[in-house]
Parts: structure tokens; C-alpha cells; sequence
């Protein structure tokens, strides 16, 4: 698989966005949009973003494989979030439209406590030793997804660390076809990965049922766009709208540089999800030979359906079904 540039923080928007007291069509409960204009951000242009590499940005929640107790591990995406009182501070700051980076933070006691298994983003600054919060007073970080994790069971479903495998989406060999197959966790150490599936997001890509959900890792940047549009706000408008390809949540353009800039359908006003997307409408193939690992898969994992089902091909990826 190729590697592309791993996701440590908020990636920022393709153009400049504005504010519309507009009830959010992606948010229940927002009052306001936040829309692009037509203006590309000067942060896109520093990063070369007309020689950028165009990719579908999945919907799901955001993973990281790194080392803990000696060998790789799933990580599962946790944000230290501000205390009320602190939050309370920091939106009377942002309301009375001031810099936002003049905002002074007491990082021991202005946030909420984390697992002592947590660790930061590698991306975010540091001051004293400290990791400091975002624009939105946010710190990105990841926390280790245990085996049998009750919080975390989705993400604990589609790796088996005994194995040292997780199951992962990609591109098969043969130009049209996706690909389920096991992955060893060293051939994906320090990327991250989008956890799609039944449990995720409200399922945007029709992925198992309740009585047998299906998750799966993506890596970030799997899927390059192969005709995307201009980059003039009408072009990416007409693509969304009016081709198959265009059926995704958004665009994510990895540059030469290791930046990530993304745009999301809503930043436009268009509605996600869709009843039928790109990539639930495309041909898998499962390789899965158990044969070559020495461990027992347990009877409900979906690493004994997948394997039941290696060399099976299905039309569509959200036709998968176990046998009962």
C-alpha cells in the first residue's frame, strides 16, 4: 500500500470559510453553517495544492497504529477537551472577537483528566513540557484500544493482536476492484486510518446489520480520485453533483510537503450522506487464507466470517453478508 501523509490534527479547509446563521445541516442542535467561499486559503496555496494528490475522504472515526507494550497497537482518536469552566472562558473569549491565539490556557487545571495510557498528537506544540490546545482549545490524541474493550469494541473488532492483523479496505490489484484482507500491523505502523462501519457515523456506507455489524480500517489517502475537478469552487460543485466518483463525503489533497487539506461536501451545502455512495457501490473481493496464522480466530470475530469467506466477490461492498 502506499503511504500517504498521516492525519495529527484538524485538517484545514481547501477555501475561506464563513459563518451563515443557518441551522447545520451536519450538526443537530449547531444554529450556524460554516460554508467556503470562493477563495483559496493562503495555507493551501503555501503547500502547493495545484500539484496536491486529490483523495475520497472517508466517514468515519480516525485511528493510529503505534507501538504500546512492545509491539503495535491500535490507537483509538481522544480529544482532551476543556473543564466547563474553562470552555465557559474560551467561548466568552471567541464571542468578543479577539485573537483567538492571545487566549492563555492553564493546561494543568483548565482540562479534563485523560487515561494515563493517553498520549498527544504528534503534531500539536508543546510549551513546558505541556501539550498545548488547538485553535478550537482542543488537544488531538490517541489512547490504546485493549483487547475485548468494552468502549472501544468496534475498534477492538478489527484487530487481532495475538495475529498482529488488522482488517483493512484498499484497492485490489486489478484496476475497479476494492480488496478485505488482512493487514499485518508493522506494514501500517505510525499511519493512521479511518474505522468504518455499522456502529460508526450512523453507517453512511450500509456496511452489516445489527445482528452482524462489519467494521473495517481505511488508510488515510487510499483511494486517489481519478478525475477530479479544477480547483474553482463551480468545478468541485458540478463533480460532487454530477458523477459517480463524486459521490464521497468530501476531498482530502495530500501535498508534496506532508500537508492535508480537505473540503466537505456541507462546506458547500450539499447533503451527506447519500443513499448510494461511491464506495459501498463497488466490487470487493475478500483474501483471507487463515491457513497462514497459527492462531484460533474466535467463532463470532470478523476475522472467522472474513476468513469463511476468502476468495468470495461481491458487486457491491455493502452487499457483504456472513453466512447464518
Amino acid at each position: 500500500m502506499r503511504r500517504r501523509a498521516a492525519v495529527q490534527r484538524k485538517v484545514p479547509c481547501l477555501f475561506v470559510t464563513e459563518v451563515k446563521e443557518e441551522p447545520s445541516a451536519k450538526r443537530e442542535c449547531q444554529p450556524f453553517k460554516v460554508l467556503a467561499t470562493e477563495t483559496i486559503t493562503g495555507k493551501a496555496l503555501e503547500a502547493d495544492i495545484y500539484n496536491a494528490i486529490p483523495t475520497e475522504k472517508v466517514d468515519g472515526t480516525c485511528c493510529y497504529v503505534t507501538t504500546y507494550k512492545g509491539q503495535p497497537y491500535l490507537w483509538a482518536r481522544l480529544d482532551r477537551k476543556p473543564n466547563k469552566q474553562a470552555e465557559k472562558r474560551f467561548k466568552r473569549f471567541l464571542y468578543s472577537l479577539e485573537d483567538c491565539k492571545e487566549f492563555v490556557w492553564n493546561v494543568e487545571e483548565d482540562f479534563k483528566p485523560v487515561p494515563d495510557t493517553w498520549i498527544p498528537a504528534k503534531d500539536i506544540e508543546f510549551s513546558n513540557g505541556n501539550p498545548l490546545p488547538d485553535e478550537n482549545g482542543h488537544m488531538p490524541g490517541w489512547v490504546p484500544v485493549e483487547k475485548n474493550s468494552k468502549q472501544y469494541c468496534w475498534h477492538s473488532s478489527v484487530v487481532n493482536y495475538e495475529a498482529e492483523i488488522a482488517l483493512v479496505l484498499k484497492h485490489h490489484a486489478d484496476p475497479g476492484l476494492l480488496e478485505i484482507s488482512p493487514v499485518p500491523l508493522s506494514e501500517i505502523l505510525e499511519q493512521t486510518l479511518e474505522l468504518i462501519g455499522t456502529n460508526i457515523n450512523a453507517n453512511p456506507y450500509g456496511l452489516g446489520s445489527k445482528k452482524q455489524p462489519v467494521h473495517l480500517l481505511v488508510p488515510h489517502g487510499a483511494f486517489e480520485i481519478k478525475n477530479p475537478p479544477t480547483l474553482t469552487q463551480n468545478d468541485i460543485l458540478s463533480w460532487f453533483e454530477g458523477c459517480n466518483e463524486g459521490k464521497v463525503e468530501g476531498i482530502v489533497w495530500h501535498c508534496h510537503d506532508g500537508c492535508l487539506i480537505k473540503l466537505h461536501r456541507h462546506h458547500l451545502g450539499l447533503q451527506w450522506p447519500l443513499e448510494e455512495t461511491y464506495l459501498n457501490s463497488q466490487p470487493v473481493v475478500i483474501t483471507f487464507n487463515r491457513t497462514k496464522y497459527d492462531c484460533d480466530f474466535e467463532p463470532k470475530s470478523l476475522f472467522h466470517h472474513f476468513s469463511n469467506l476468502d476468495g468470495q466477490r461481491f458487486d457491491r461492498l455493502k452487499d457483504i453478508k456472513f453466512d447464518a
